[in-house]
Formats: C-alpha cells, structure tokens, sequence
C-alpha cells in the first residue's frame, strides 16, 4: 500500500485490498495516525490525524487491524490529552513545546504501578462489565478494573492484592473462544458507544449551584444542553462554572478547536483549583483533552469521541460524569473543510449534508444508564456553540437544537452590560423542566414549580412592557405596571445575575435559590395588594426594601439569616396597613 495522493489532512491509498473501513493506519515514512474513511475498488480515503506536509506520494502506508480506540484504564484523571489521546505532557518531553509529528504514546504511564484489590477469586463465573478489582485512582475517586463488555466465562487464574502496572495480566478467563487475559486497561473504539443494558429517564437533576439554570432552565443526569453565543458572551467561563460547580463525580474537558489563548487559560487555571466539594485539586476528577485551533483539523473532530468515549468508560463504573465540550461549532467546521477536500456536495453555508446526523450521533451518547455491572451511571454533554456574530440561525446552531433538550442562549447585550451568566431568559429553555418537577417537589420544596412559573410570567411581562418604556419612559406607566418592572428587575439582578469570583455568590444551594425566589414572589403578591388600594409604589417599595432584596445573594450566608429579611418585610408591610387603615 502506498500513498497516490495528497490533499491536506486527506490522503488517497492505492492498493488497500487488506484495509478495513474505519481502521486506524500509520502513513508515510512519519507513522503518521490516520483512519480510512472510505474505500473504492483498491483505493482508499484516509483522513490524517496529524499535519501532513512533506508528506510524499508513493510513501508507504500500514494497517493496524483495529479501530481508532483509546486506552481506558487507571490514569486517565488528571491527565492532559490532545485528540488521539496523547499525553501532552510525554510529548513534550519527546519532541519539545513544539510537538513533533509522528510521535507515538500510550494513553496511559506504564511505568506507574497502582494498588490493586481484587474482588473476585478463581472460579468464578464473570461477563463483560462485572468488577473484578479496582485501584484508588484518586484521593476520591475508586477506579474499578472491568471485564471488557465482549467477554463472558470462567475465571482460571487471578493475582492476589498487590502493587501492579497497566500493562500486566491481573486474570485470566476462559470463554468459548479461548483463555482471554484481563489487564488494568481495555481498548475501545472512540465512535463505537459503550454498550450499557438499558437506558433510564432522565428525572435526577444535575445540581450546578448556579440559580438561573437549576430555577429557570434545568439539566438532568444523563441531558444534553447547548450554550450558544457570539464573541465574548461567557460561553467559557460558563463551562468552568458548571465543571467547578455541578453535581458530577468526573468532568472531561474538551476543547475542540478553541484559540490557543483560551485553552492554555484552561490548562493554566483547572490544575491550581480547588475542589470545593473535596479541597483537593479539582484535576484530581478532571479529564482534559486539548485540541486548539491551530492544531490538524481531522484531531479537532476525534477529539469529541475521545472525550466522550472517556466519559462513558467512567459512567460504566457507576459515576456521574459531565462532558464540556467547548466548542461543537469548531468542530463542525473541522467537517466542513474535510468535506470540501473530499469534493462531497456541500449543504447550507458550506456544511457537509450529514452535519445534522454527525451532531445527533454526538448528543445521543448521552444519557443516565443502567449499566451492564447493575450500577447506575450517567454521561451529561454540555456542549458551546459559537454561531459567527451571534447568528442563532446559522446551521450548526440549528442542528444542535434539534437533539438538545436544554438551550441556555446567551445574549451579547446582556454580556456587555455586564449582566453574567448572559443566559437570556426570554430565548432560553429547558425539556427537562417536567420531568424534574416531581424530584424538585420532593426534594427541596412543594412550591418549586409554582414560584419558578410565577417568576417566569413577571419576566415574561416585563419584556413586553419593555417595549412600551423603550417608547414612553416608564413614568407614564401605572403602578401595577411598575411594580412588575421593579419585580422583575429585582429577580433579573437578585437571582438571574451571579458572580463567578465571589466566595459567597459562586455557588447557591438549592435551599437558598428557593427562599430567595420565595422571598422576591411573596414581596410581589403583598405589594400588589396595597397598589390596588392605590398606595404609591414608592412607598410600597421603598427603595432600602429594594435594595435588601438585591443584596440578599451576597449578605445571606446562613439560611437562617433569611428569617430576618422576612421579618423586616412583615414590620415593613404591617407599618403600611396601619398607614392606610386608620
């Protein structure tokens, strides 16, 4: 086999009798990795994973027999990857700051040997997915070594507890088709999803502390949700907050595509936080893969599957993992110019016709499983789109849509107002608002969902009057016009609005997002009594009540504080009753 052609990342293959569709092969004189992405008679397509000048026809090219996979094992937290899960740091070591091409790593340090506990014995009867040991990963995190899903028989020999690398055999079971040997690791394809014995609904929130998500527009375990915005809209800073935040055990970090500045912010900043659930690195349950702009296209589009396929290796096991993936619209740009090399027939603004089906086969690997151990475990993707000047209509945005239940559109007014997280409540919208309601109504509060729908309206009010104030000014209002305006301006900034750099704000917990919400409707509804009685909206909110309802995000420390507030509101609307009765 040898190279007839050379476009780009996109290679053409004379003679390619033995190769398979999708295998992985080493091109040219370099090895570089490439996968077969079609095959015509005894040519083939290849798209090259790493930058192919110099690269020269007649260069010869070898099959591997295998898929693109990644190495799955102990190891893998912590870790900074680039698409094709290279440990950046190990090919920096080989070949400098400027990685050079063709350089081959394992995904995970043979060298390392790990504390092993085994949990099954000689004998016994094993399928794929049943834990045989498992090693402590982390200070926090059990990682526990599985029997590959395509395995099923008897174990004739295992090793006793003790200290041992990846690579070595820790049992060995006999199965139909042979004696099989278990290692630490096992291989799996990255567009192949991991197999799981059923997929359950999903009716668990995915707590992520940050109010305009878990009151307006929340994610379950196992959801997918689409952050769409322009230019410095906070896409990033979202997606830090949500992995520093939400209720998931691991976080995999991909950035696909994104400038070289923004990724090395991420490089720099995940190693050096804290956990605030665990006080230890927050890298200690974080995975990163590293694919910047500037890097090979053909990586940017293999490192969502390689992320992904890492999240559910770890849902296997029983965890909560949380994908972040920043951003889907590179990658889909990354099909775009792949498509065009191929010379395939081009659909809306460029974009290949199958965009639609590639972003769907994405989201679908999400979900909250039954897993085939009879654990249960989730994979949630949380996946930044950025649309060229904001535009929500452009196709990737759209495509994105349409397998997402959760869209969390941020806006550019309310960004460079300085309004953060700039989710526009009016664009904005979750699915799984219904299906969490009876776990919120259990688990926080009866009244969830009736203050969230209350507090919704307000806003939804607001919006149409904020066209006739843009007209006439809001003096020329009534005062139940204005208190809804006053309202809802106290939940755009008392709730909506929340500090990513501020200890107290960063994070709100779920009791306090209700009794702030609360405190805010049952100020609506009181005041609303006394406006009908035609007392000035300036003395039904003065502006000290005003400004405690704003603040309250800040000064509230202890749900217990709240019961002060709720006491000067009382003083502040009995005084007013006796005003206007006597």
């Amino acid at each position: 086999m040898y190279i007839k052609e050379i476009n780009g990342p996109v290679v053409k293959v004379k003679g390619v009798e033995k190769l398979s569709m999708n295998e992985m092969v080493k091109v040219g004189n370099l090895h570089l990795i490439g996968e077969v992405i079609s095959i015509d008679e005894d040519e083939a397509t290849v798209q090259v994973y790493e930058e192919t000048s110099m690269l020269k026809p007649k260069e010869p090219i070898e099959g591997t027999g295998q898929m693109l996979s990644v190495a799955l094992g102990p190891g893998l937290l912590g870790s900074i990857y680039d698409g094709i899960q290279r440990p950046l740091n190990k090919l920096i070591e080989k070949s400098g700051s400027f990685i050079g091409r063709g350089v081959e790593e394992f995904g995970l340090d043979l060298s390392k040997s790990w504390e092993v506990v085994f949990l099954k014995k000689k004998g016994d009867i094993v399928k794929g997915g049943d834990v045989i040991s498992q090693v402590q990963e982390t200070k926090h995190i059990v990682h526990k070594i599985m029997v590959p899903a395509d395995i099923q028989g008897k174990i004739v020999e295992i090793k006793q507890n003790g200290s041992y690398k990846v690579d070595e055999v820790l049992a060995k079971i006999q199965t139909e088709d042979g004696i099989k040997e278990i290692k630490m690791y096992q291989f799996w394809p990255i567009k192949v999803p991991r197999v799981v014995k059923n997929k359950l609904e999903p009716n668990i929130p995915l707590i992520t502390g940050q109010r305009v998500i878990d009151i307006f527009f929340p994610i379950s375990k196992g959801g997918t949700a689409a952050i769409p915005g322009g230019f410095g809209t906070g896409k990033t800073i979202t997606q830090h907050q949500l992995a520093k935040w939400a209720e998931a055990d691991i976080i995999v970090y991909i950035g696909c595509g994104e400038r070289g500045n923004e990724m090395t912010e991420v490089l720099e900043e995940f190693p050096n936080l804290q956990d605030p659930k665990t006080g230890v690195p927050l890298m200690e349950r974080t995975v990163l893969i590293a694919n910047t702009s500037n890097m090979p296209v053909s990586a940017r589009e293999a490192s969502i599957y390689t992320g992904v396929t890492i999240a559910e290796y770890y849902r296997d096991m029983g965890y909560n993992v949380a994908v972040m993936a920043d951003s889907t619209s590179r990658w889909a740009e990354a099909l775009r110019e792949l498509s065009g090399r191929l010379e395939e027939m081009p659909a809306e603004e460029g974009y290949p016709a199958y965009l639609a089906s590639r972003i769907g086969q994405f989201y679908e690997r999400a979900g909250l499983s039954e897993n085939l151990n009879d654990t249960n475990g989730s994979v949630t993707i949380i996946g930044a789109v950025s649309p060229p000047g904001g535009d929500f209509s452009e196709p990737v945005t759209q495509s994105t849509t349409r397998f997402v239940k959760c869209f969390w559109g941020l806006d550019k007014n309310l960004a460079y107002s300085r309004h953060y997280p700039s989710i526009n409540w009016i664009t904005s919208y979750s699915g799984y608002a219904g299906d969490l309601k009876e776990w919120f109504t259990k688990n926080v509060t009866k009244d969830w969902s009736q203050y969230r729908n209350e507090a919704m309206e307000l806003l939804n009010q607001d919006d149409a009057l904020q066209q006739t104030i843009k007209i006439v000014g809001e003096d020329v209002l009534p005062d139940i016009q204005k208190l809804v305006v006053s309202i809802a301006r106290i939940i755009k900034i008392g709730i909506l609005q929340q500090n990513a750099f501020s200890e107290v704000d960063s994070y709100c917990q779920l009791e306090k997002q209700h009794m702030m919400l609360k405190i805010i409707i049952d100020t609506y509804y009181k005041a609303k009594t006394f406006i009908n009685r035609s007392v000035p909206i300036t003395q039904v909110l003065p502006s000290e009540i005003t400004r405690k309802l704003l603040i309250m995000k800040e000064d509230i420390t202890n749900l217990n504080e709240f019961k002060k507030i709720e006491d000067l509101l009382s003083k502040h609307f009995e005084e007013l009753e006796k005003k206007y009765n006597s």
